[in-house]
């Protein structure tokens, strides 16, 4: 059943509008993973949640085949657009916004995200907005940012159980309802199609997890960053270090396990075909739905107990640790800070403080700043307001990545930067690039860190760091 009948989508493709056609159907007898592995095409996605409610959890969305592709290094942005490759100069979010600056006709469709630009842009990125040196290694040789643009949607309902397949057709679309139809059902064919058992394969070894740091040199970090600390250049600061093994598994394995041993927030598989992106990042940096614009500060962290008693003694510990609520409550209004530089004055309100959220390694201490968005004020313009997150580089931001940039010896690329969506519909959802992993060549590379304040304990700072990259390490 599609959501518009001949007459109509004739007269939206006349009115020279971007405009989706939808399809509901029966979706109870296949699950998200089944779809993945069923669609045919090239730099497949999947995005998932299990956090349950109108906006998240309720969805999964796959789809293939990007119509476009735009990376950036630095200032040089490269795209790849109908077989032509074109290559412009300039701040890559601006490029991007531009683009999808279109006039775009929802026909009251209430999905959260309707197609548009998945992708990730890395921490480096703000470094175009700001002015913060930019020279450090990069040894990844990946973009700084990478967005696909998709017309088309697998959206999976888990409420409903029901598949919604959607088509958005553009003024230049040489396409009719009947040709519409059709691929629906050719699609719906192809991924509710015999569904084969995908076992996860395992490494045949553990493979050895370096750093580009030893534990007396992340120490020493530490040290060097209570020195600005002491002096009264910052509050506090984030300070990480990067983790790689070989690894013998598909990425997307990598991600079933993930997906299986931490599930969280934010759940992703990206394939960008020299690399993959897979994460389970638990902490969001900023989404638009409508005009509310919202950010939820992460800070706080304790190991998971191996016992019903010990965990509950470790998250009391948690809660009452006046190091970690003070360290919380100024990324809090870091938080508000940012949202307000793009909120209606008098909007901006802390709708969840410090609540525990528990992981399958660790527990964490959560909030929710939200706001109503400023008229004039594109969900663009609220990620670079909020891009990186404090809860990853510090307090004042600016100053904390200076000094990032001064003790860390390599660029963080995609690490505490952003994985998200932008939608056509002017909805936008990111989450903060931590719980995640790279895969390229064989190497899976991870990065974890931990807010270093004026009391901080190196040797404790560097457990932590690891303590928060054990769930990737253990999938890898």
């Amino acid at each position: 059943m599609l959501n518009l009948n001949e007459s109509e989508f004739n007269l939206l493709k006349n009115n020279k509008d971007v405009f989706p056609v939808i399809c509901k159907l029966n979706g109870d007898e296949i699950t998200p993973i089944n779809i993945f592995y069923n669609l045919k095409g090239e730099n497949k996605i999947i995005m998932e949640s299990v956090e349950f409610n109108e906006q998240k959890g309720r969805y999964s969305f796959i789809t293939c085949n990007p119509y476009m592709e735009i990376k950036s290094f630095k200032n040089d942005i490269f795209v790849e657009h109908k077989n032509s490759k074109f290559k412009f100069q300039g701040k890559i979010m601006d490029f991007i916004e531009k683009y999808m600056d279109i006039n775009y006709n929802t026909n009251s469709v209430d999905i959260p995200f309707i197609g548009g630009a998945i992708g990730y842009a890395g921490y480096d990125v703000i470094k175009q907005y700001e002015n913060i040196k930019d020279d450090n290694e990069d040894d990844l040789k990946i973009p700084e940012s990478y967005f696909m643009f998709y017309k088309n949607l697998i959206c999976y309902d888990h409420l409903k159980h029901r598949l919604i397949l959607i088509y958005n057709v553009f003024p230049e679309d040489d396409i009719s309802y009947e040709e519409i139809n059709s691929y629906f059902q050719i699609l719906y064919r192809q991924i509710t199609g015999k569904i084969k058992v995908h076992n996860i394969s395992n490494s045949s070894k553990k493979a050895e997890v370096t750093s580009n740091y030893t534990k007396d040199e992340f120490c020493r970090n530490v040290e060097k960053a209570k020195e600005y600390i002491k002096s009264g250049d910052i509050f506090q600061v984030v300070i990480s270090q990067r983790l790689k093994c070989s690894t013998e598994l598909k990425a997307f394995d990598i991600y079933r396990k993930l997906r299986y041993e931490n599930p969280s927030s934010y759940l992703f598989y990206m394939d960008f075909k020299d690399f993959q992106v897979v994460g389970s990042s638990p902490e969001r940096l900023v989404s638009v739905y409508g005009d509310r614009v919202s950010t939820n500060p992460i800070a706080g962290t304790r190991k998971r107990g191996t016992s019903r008693e010990e965990d509950e003694k470790l998250k009391n510990e948690l809660i009452n640790d006046e190091k970690e609520r003070a360290e919380h409550v100024m990324l809090v209004d870091l938080g508000r800070n940012d949202i307000g530089k793009v909120s209606e004055f008098g909007t901006v309100e802390v709708t969840k403080f410090m609540e525990v959220q528990k992981y399958s390694h660790i527990m964490h201490l959560v909030s929710e700043v939200s706001g109503k968005l400023r008229s004039g004020i594109s969900s663009f313009g609220a990620f670079i307001s909020c891009l990186p997150a404090g809860t990853v580089s510090g307090a004042p931001k600016i100053r904390a990545m200076e000094i990032i940039d001064e003790i860390e010896d390599r660029k963080r690329l995609l690490y505490a930067g952003a994985v998200g969506y932008f939608s056509y519909n002017k909805n936008m959802d990111t989450c903060i690039a931590i719980r995640t992993v790279v895969i390229k060549e064989g190497y899976a590379y991870m990065q974890a860190g931990g807010g270093i304040v004026y009391d901080s304990d190196p040797e404790s700072e560097y457990e932590e760091s690891l303590n928060k990259a054990k769930a990737l390490m253990e999938v890898v």
